[in-house]
């Protein structure tokens, strides 16, 4: 069985509630880099263990034959993001406020995604009911 590198990766960093955006900007790269890392079936394990270090998980748990506990011991606890379970910093920063807002932006379209899908499929349930009455016919 293959497992999913990148599946593995996004599932620990949303159920430890971290910010994409600001795990982006440890890793120096944009936004649209992440969410392509978590599309990869393989990554490289230096990048693995970059991810580790800046949301401070220990990957040898998902990944026995990449990492050993022990390299992931090493963190420190400067290093790394800070969980949107964790209060927020006391000085709000203009970063603090950009990873805020692209957060909520991204909630706010994956909100209007499901109400597009939604209303697309409601349409297209009164197009089927209407064609008959019309005496069309559909394709289907």
């Amino acid at each position: 069985m293959d497992i999913h590198h990148g599946k593995i990766i996004e599932l620990v960093i949303r159920r430890e509630g971290y910010s994409i955006s600001e795990l982006a900007r440890l890793a120096k790269v944009n936004r649209r880099s992440v969410y392509y890392w978590f599309n990869q079936q393989y990554l490289k394990t230096e990048l693995i263990y970059q991810v580790g270090i800046y949301i401070k998980h220990d990957f040898s748990v998902e990944f026995p034959h990449l990492f050993k506990t022990e390299d992931f011991s090493q963190m420190s606890p400067q290093a790394g993001l800070r969980s949107d379970k964790a209060p927020p910093p006391d000085q709000h920063g203009s970063e603090y406020w950009k990873d805020k807002y692209l957060d909520i932006l991204e909630k706010y379209n994956l909100l209007l995604t499901k109400i597009a899908e939604r209303y697309t499929a409601e349409i297209e349930s009164e197009i089927d009911k209407d064609l008959p009455r019309a005496g069309l016919k559909t394709n289907s």
